[in-house]
């Protein structure tokens, strides 16, 4: 016989690890005991030598679903009588951090219930057990129990309080645990607030496919927010969304019932059927098959298709009944915060929803549905939200010896990130913060962390711009709290954030960091947004970026993408004119104000230059006819670029269209005439537009990747981090990424969190972070 204390770190409260544990012990004849403490999991056994070797290496294989295992640690205890049998004991040992975890899609145990006839769940659109289930939408207070979140309200039966206190069931200490006699419950009613006669919880979801079926527009509420939901396949149905919403080109995600589903509209990889089906169960961002039947109102310019699986009950119900999928797209007008209470959405969806299917279990905390996309071989975040937020990540050596930190991230895509105790809990996606009420929630939010998290920043981490409300903000609260404010260069927090997930120590050696976005403050207050650093978390130098090109009419350029194409052509004019006087092009812009634009450009009034490609993609998208005028949204024209995109021409292309490289100001830059050229004369000739888009992509990869071998070389630096948002473009990504590999370099790229500004928060902490520890 020996005894045994096993240490269990990780996300491993609140998750059904101490029943897992007590099962495994019985299994392999231990006696002992377990329980939850301040640093995670505790457990003390008594056994043979090959018992507690078999039960210590099962622990991380056989942890629940929802459970994170970071470390497990062994220490010998002197021998001493052991108790009868193995037990859950009572927690203990100060103050228990029983973390928040993420919510988690419906488990196949429970799916089988609610598809059983028979089984007192049948039907029941809110079964959960420790597997599955809502988490951080409801919880308000710590520590994760029943009494604080929004389930307080609702009293167990015994079938459920039984459940609930068998350390054998699945549903032991499942604090949203219910069935029909106790717990939540649905009804569908019209856009009067009346509920639907014989509708009960029974008919309400059958009545709700019916009326999708007809071609109405549902507002349904779930787990993390309201949804609104139509058929895929209307093309009035979605046409009228698309107006009630205000939102006339983004691309609807959409939710189909199962993979067999998926395989008809889509392309599934093993890793995005991975991604669908995993307890995050994110909208994965997947190639569109050609023909697919479904409305062309959906993600209008674009060749690829946002699909998820049912992750509640609700859904699976729901998707039960209809033949094909549905838009399931968030319960808002356009830019606004996406409804989460029933009063709200009958007031903000009035006029957008003809019916809604509600119930009554408050979301305290709204939750948008996290976005990702396979590229470059892995499954990457493009939105942090539902079944990924508030999922610690654990930082790589080094930055455990920081004090509690704050950061507040960008303007656009805001998350906001807590570091202590060596983990970094990044936020959901907030949204845009020139919204008011994202701004509110924003706030809300980050009171809500601090009280979940039991944090206490010592220190606060701003972006650089002056002008971002976040930074404000911060300003605000340092000054107020007599905090150390850190400011951080916008790029700079791009790469160090990928360096941290990545799992770069502190004291790891520098990185050439390639950031390209639509722009950032930088540090000798310009905007940047091409850029090439050499980079560590103490700092970063600039070692060279796009060549600045203005932004005519400032924030506009952002919105008109044909500023941009004439700021790159107006140096020269006078020679496009009279080279391609009849090019389409050329005579769209003829008819814009262009004396007044050269008189902006020469007197430097509101045309500030940035190195942006962003805007680079934009201006050439624009040059080939799409979302010329105007954009509706953030990437609009770069993403319809992309798609353009004839892949076999793309493929054969290795070099594309040439660049320059020239000094400026002391740094090189890569210029891009000798591109618009060649581009010009592509256009001019009626070469498609699928290749001219194919030839662009490949000469900007080609370019970057050159640019990054020549600096790599001068700077002895052998890792290479890309970051940024206009990384999010596949072809881009992966061909850059190929040519580094080829060059013998190691490249690292952003996993779990985003490239894009949603990540920003992440790399303003690690960076505040390194600072106070070397400080």
């Amino acid at each position: 016989m020996r005894r045994e204390r096993i240490r269990v770190r990780g996300v491993v409260q609140g998750v059904g690890f101490r029943p897992g544990v007590w099962r495994l012990a019985r299994a392999c004849g231990l006696r002992g005991r377990v329980w939850n403490d301040a640093g995670g999991v505790l457990i003390e056994v008594w056994g043979g030598a090959g018992q507690i070797e078999r039960f210590a290496g099962q622990l991380r294989a056989k942890a629940p679903p929802l459970a994170s295992v970071e470390s497990v640690e062994r220490q010998a205890l002197p021998m001493s009588d052991p108790p009868g049998d193995f037990s859950i004991v009572a927690s203990r040992g100060g103050e228990v951090h029983t973390g928040v975890v993420a919510d988690a899609a419906t488990c196949r145990a429970c799916l089988e219930e609610v598809r059983e006839p028979g089984n007192r769940r049948y039907r029941y659109p809110f079964t959960n057990c420790t597997h599955c289930g809502p988490r951080l939408s409801i919880i308000r207070s710590i520590p994760y129990d029943r009494a604080g979140t929004s389930m307080a309200e609702f009293t167990q039966c015994p079938a459920c309080q039984g459940e609930y206190d068998d350390p054998a069931d699945r549903r032991f200490h499942a604090q949203p645990n219910a069935c029909a006699v106790c717990g939540p419950r649905l009804w569908l009613e019209d856009a009067h607030g009346e509920a639907l006669e014989n509708a009960g919880e029974a008919d309400a979801v059958a009545r709700a496919a019916a009326l999708i079926r007809r071609g109405a527009i549902l507002a349904v509420k779930g787990i993390g927010g309201v949804h609104l939901a139509c058929d895929a396949a209307n093309d009035d149905a979605v046409g009228r969304l698309r107006r009630r919403k205000r939102r006339y080109h983004k691309a609807f995600a959409l939710m189909g019932r199962d993979l067999a589903m998926l395989g008809r509209y889509v392309r599934v990889s093993p890793l995005e059927r991975q991604a669908l089906l995993s307890p995050a169960a994110p909208i994965v961002v997947m190639e569109r098959i050609a023909g697919h039947g479904l409305s062309a109102a959906l993600a209008p310019g674009q060749n690829t298709l946002g699909f998820m699986l049912p992750y509640t009950p609700l859904h699976h119900l729901l998707m039960d009944a209809l033949e094909g999928p549905i838009v399931l797209t968030s319960g808002n007008r356009s830019d606004e915060p996406q409804c989460i209470g029933n009063g709200e959405s009958r007031h903000r969806l009035e006029g957008v929803a003809d019916y809604w299917l509600l119930h009554d279990r408050e979301i305290v905390n709204r939750l948008d549905d996290s976005v990702v996309r396979e590229m470059a071989g892995r499954v990457r975040v493009v939105r942090r939200g539902r079944g990924y937020a508030p999922t610690p990540l654990v930082l790589p050596a080094g930055f455990a010896a920081a004090p509690p930190l704050l950061a507040l991230g960008a303007e656009l895509k805001n998350t906001f990130c807590l570091m202590q105790e060596g983990r970094a809990i990044l936020s959901q996606h907030m949204g845009d913060l020139e919204e008011a009420a994202t701004h509110r929630e924003y706030r809300r939010s980050l009171d809500l962390y601090q009280g979940l998290f039991r944090h206490r920043p010592a220190a606060l981490a701003v972006d650089m711009h002056p002008d971002y409300l976040s930074t404000q903000w911060g300003r605000e609260w340092a000054a107020r709290e007599g905090l150390e404010l850190h400011r951080v260069q916008h790029h700079h927090a791009h790469i160090t954030a990928c360096m941290a997930e990545q799992g770069l120590d502190l004291d790891s050696g520098p990185v050439l960091g390639i950031a390209l976005d639509g722009l950032g403050y930088g540090a000798d207050g310009g905007i940047w947004g091409g850029e090439f650093m050499r980079v560590d978390y103490l700092g970063f130098e600039r070692l060279a970026s796009f060549e600045p090109v203005a932004m005519i009419g400032g924030a506009r350029a952002i919105h008109e993408p044909w500023r941009n194409t004439y700021a790159h052509l107006a140096p020269w004019w006078g020679e496009v004119e009279a080279r391609y006087p009849e090019l389409d092009l050329v005579r769209f812009l003829r008819a814009r104000p262009l004396a007044t634009l050269d008189a902006m450009l020469e007197r430097g009034l509101n045309s500030p230059r940035a190195s942006s490609a962003g805007r680079l993609f934009d201006a050439v998208a624009a040059a080939l006819g799409l979302s010329r005028e105007a954009v509706s949204h953030e990437g609009q024209a770069a993403i319809e670029l992309e798609a353009l995109v004839e892949r076999g021409a793309f493929v054969r292309e290795r070099a594309g269209y040439g660049c320059r490289v020239v000094e400026r100001q002391g740094l090189p830059r890569l210029e891009w005439r000798a591109m618009w050229e060649a581009l010009l004369e592509d256009l001019a000739g009626g070469r498609p537009g699928g290749v001219i888009a194919a030839r662009f992509h490949a000469g900007v990869a080609g370019g970057v990747a050159s640019m990054a071998m020549q600096l790599a070389g001068a700077h002895g630096l052998e890792k290479v981090v890309l970051s940024g948002g206009v990384f999010q473009n596949r072809l881009l990504l992966e061909r850059v990424v190929e040519l580094l590999l080829e060059a013998g370099l190691e490249v690292l790229v952003p996993e779990r969190s985003p490239a894009n500004d949603g990540g920003v928060s992440l790399g303003q902490a690690v960076v505040a972070a390194a600072t106070e520890i070397r400080a």
